[in-house]
């Protein structure tokens, strides 16, 4: 195999920057990889990172559509096989220098992307996985409510199960059957990740529960918004706990898909998100006064774990 780069190196030097910056919560799992998919996947999570700060930036919702459409052009531009891409967002080709901006501090997007591209190419990621993480994004921009939870499972698997699928691929997988649990594990996150999130979507008017979920309870989307609490509220949220449960038992079959390197920063995320998603469900009110988050001994147990004793298959508490 090739020595990358002096450009390569500087882009997975960026990305590291931009990983460990981030102070993401994912990151000392990352420690439970060798270097070259550790490097992997500093790589990718400093894209995801660049990604979701376009879309979140100041200014009106108009140019950061703009900006990411810019985005999109870049990368189809960098990515292997990205051309094929590249036609869809033609329109937005213009103007590619202006329109983006380095939100938070974050450096130029493009010095990223060689890395993402290395990536790519050494293990053989699928970059449509890639671009459904763009659609899922520009869909927050469109301020769009759900009205049936399979509506809201198409936007879960492309901001979430589609970084799962990209995921495996870095960590190595047996066969096409890791699919399956990839994507419902990729739900699970995302379903979990709406419910701590409630005060937060509350405050922006965001509401990503579906619709006809509320109706079944005879709650509003004005109540929801309002942070109306209250036993349709407590019945609301045991549905989508039951849910989200039901797709980590799908999920959690990972596991016994995935060559040894994935096993233990799969085991990770997943035992983390498990037990975030129990912290709810004991007290499913909390989401509307905070960001619910694990204790530090909790979160340090976890890591201790997985680091120090031998993998196996993770279940819900």
């Amino acid at each position: 195999m090739s020595r990358p780069s002096e450009a390569i190196r500087s882009s997975y030097a960026a990305c590291r920057r931009v990983t460990r910056r981030s102070r993401s919560s994912f990151y000392p799992s990352f420690l439970l990889l060798d270097p070259l998919r550790r490097r992997a996947m500093e790589a990718v999570y400093a894209f995801l990172r660049y990604t979701d700060d376009l879309a979140d930036g100041p200014g009106p919702i108009s140019h950061r559509r703009e900006a990411l459409a810019q985005w999109r052009v870049a990368v189809a531009e960098n990515l292997p096989g990205g051309p094929d891409f590249v036609a869809a967002a033609a329109a937005s080709r213009s103007g590619w220098a202006e329109a983006i901006s380095c939100p938070q501090g974050l450096p130029d997007g493009r010095l990223l992307l060689p890395a993402l591209a290395d990536v790519c190419r050494r293990f053989r990621v699928p970059v449509e996985h890639l671009f459904a993480v763009l659609d899922g994004v520009e869909m927050d921009l469109q301020q769009r409510r759900y009205h049936t939870f399979d509506e809201l499972m198409e936007y879960c698997d492309r901001v979430a199960s589609a970084v799962g699928l990209v995921c495996i691929h870095l960590w190595g997988f047996r066969g096409e059957a890791a699919f399956g649990p990839a994507r419902c594990c990729g739900r699970a996150f995302q379903l979990t990740n709406i419910l701590r999130d409630v005060k937060e979507d509350v405050a922006q008017g965001r509401l990503y529960f579906p619709l006809e979920d509320l109706e079944q309870y005879g709650f509003t989307p004005d109540e929801f918004l309002r942070g109306v609490a209250d036993e349709r509220f407590d019945r609301l949220m045991a549905l989508e706990i039951d849910r989200a449960r039901e797709l980590f038992r799908e999920g959690m079959r990972l596991f016994d898909w995935l060559e040894p390197p994935g096993r233990k920063i799969f085991g990770m995320m997943a035992s983390t998100y498990g037990r975030l998603l129990e912290t709810i469900a004991r007290e499913p009110r909390s989401v509307l006064q905070r960001r619910v988050s694990l204790p530090l001994r909790t979160r340090l147990a976890l890591a201790a774990r997985w680091m120090l004793l031998p993998p196996r298959r993770p279940r819900l508490p």
